[in-house]
């Protein structure tokens, strides 16, 4: 079994934090690549997300948190599946992870995020 440091699991988290330029995309599938985040599969964009220092998971782990927001744009119409993290200034896709319950959305009308997105690693198996 391998067991990673807390200080090894925050210096993965810290590198998301310290994105320079930090934009969360809803996309209307997963990206892979910061291109497909930003631009192909993008439906709505927040700028500069707030993201908590690192914390503990629930159930072991670390983890950081994208605070809720109401002030997001909506620039194209379809059905959010995904967010996306990226640092716009190094064009870095740094995290994916799926909508909890897929939703469709309108191009200009505001976008939010009602229930904070956790992004984090499990404690090793």
């Amino acid at each position: 079994m391998t067991t990673l440091s807390n200080d090894v699991l925050d210096a993965g988290l810290q590198e998301i934090r310290d994105a320079a330029s930090p934009v969360l995309y809803l996309c209307s599938q997963e990206p892979t690549t910061y291109a497909e985040a930003s631009s192909t599969y993008k439906l709505g964009t927040k700028t500069a997300p707030t993201i908590s220092a690192q914390a503990n998971r629930t159930g072991g782990g670390r983890k950081i948190d994208i605070a809720t927001f109401t002030n997001g744009t909506v620039g194209a119409n379809g059905t959010g599946t995904h967010w996306a993290l990226v640092d716009g200034a190094t064009s870095r896709l740094l995290a994916t992870l799926p909508v909890p319950a897929p939703q469709a959305v309108t191009s200009g009308n505001p976008l939010s995020l009602t229930s904070v997105i956790e992004i984090g690693f499990s404690p090793a198996a």
